[in-house]
C-alpha cells in the first residue's frame, strides 16, 4: 500500500510563491500606468504643469481677458505720462534756476542806471576844478552840492532813509551809543551829538547811527533805553 506524499512546507520567512495571474496582474498594471504616464507627458497643459508644481491653476474667459489687456495698456500709457511729467518738471527746474540766476546777477541795473548821472556830475565837477578858472572853487562847490542832492534823490527813490539821532532819546534798536557826557542841561539818556548817520532800508536797519549819550555829573552810566 503506498503512503500518500509529503505536501511541502514553506519555512517561516521563505517567499511564498506568486500566482501567476498576480504576477500578469502586476506586469499588466505597470505597463498600463507606464503607458498612460507615455501617453500623457507629450499633451501636457500648462495647468497640469502648475498643479504639478503646487501652484493653482487660473482659466479666463474671454471678456476677462479683455479687461486685463485693457488695464495693462492703461499702465503703460500711465508710465509713459509719468516719463513724461518727471521730464518737464526736470526742464522747468532747470529754467527756474537759471532766472533766479539773471535775476541776481542784474538786481541792481535800475539802481545802477540811475547812478550813472551822479557819475557824470562828479566827472563835470573834476573837469571844472582841473580847468585853471578863478571860479574853479566855486563852480566845484556848486558841482559837488548838485552831486549830493542827485545822489540823495536816487538812493531815496531806492528805499533808504536817514536815521538823525540829533536831540533824540537814546534807543539801542537805531542808535550806536560810542561815548557819554556828562551834561546838566540836558535829559539823562539824551543824544547830545551824532558823529555819524544812519540809515534804513525802509524798515531794515542799515546802519545805526553813532551818538554820544548825555549822563549826570559824577556818574557814568551806560545809555538808558526807552
Amino acid at each position: 500500500m503506498s503512503e500518500p506524499k509529503a505536501q511541502p512546507v514553506n519555512e517561516v520567512g521563505a517567499a511564498e510563491p506568486k500566482p501567476e495571474n498576480a504576477a500578469s496582474a502586476e506586469t499588466g498594471t505597470g505597463a498600463a500606468a507606464a503607458s498612460g504616464a507615455e501617453t500623457a507627458a507629450p499633451g501636457a497643459t500648462a495647468g497640469a504643469a502648475a498643479e504639478a508644481a503646487g501652484v493653482g491653476s487660473v482659466t479666463l474667459s474671454a471678456q476677462e481677458f479683455e479687461e486685463l489687456r485693457r488695464k495693462a495698456d492703461q499702465a503703460a500709457e500711465h508710465w509713459e505720462r509719468l516719463l513724461r511729467t518727471a521730464a518737464d518738471f526736470d526742464n522747468f527746474r532747470k529754467r527756474a534756476a537759471r532766472e533766479r540766476q539773471e535775476v541776481m546777477d542784474y538786481a541792481q541795473q535800475a539802481l545802477l542806471t540811475r547812478l550813472i548821472p551822479v557819475l557824470d556830475s562828479f566827472e563835470a565837477a573834476l573837469s571844472a576844478l582841473n580847468a585853471g578858472d578863478p571860479q574853479s572853487v566855486q563852480n566845484l562847490q556848486q558841482g559837488v552840492q548838485l552831486v549830493w542832492q542827485q545822489l540823495r534823490a536816487v538812493l531815496q527813490e531806492a528805499g533808504l532813509t536817514e536815521v538823525d539821532a540829533t536831540g533824540q532819546r537814546f534807543d539801542p534798536a537805531l542808535h550806536e551809543a560810542v561815548a557819554t557826557e556828562e551834561r546838566t542841561d540836558v535829559p539823562d539818556g539824551q543824544v547830545v551829538r551824532q558823529l555819524r548817520k544812519g540809515y534804513k532800508l525802509r524798515d531794515r536797519l542799515l546802519r545805526p547811527a553813532s551818538v554820544v549819550v548825555a549822563h549826570p555829573p559824577g556818574r557814568a552810566e551806560q545809555p538808558a533805553a526807552n
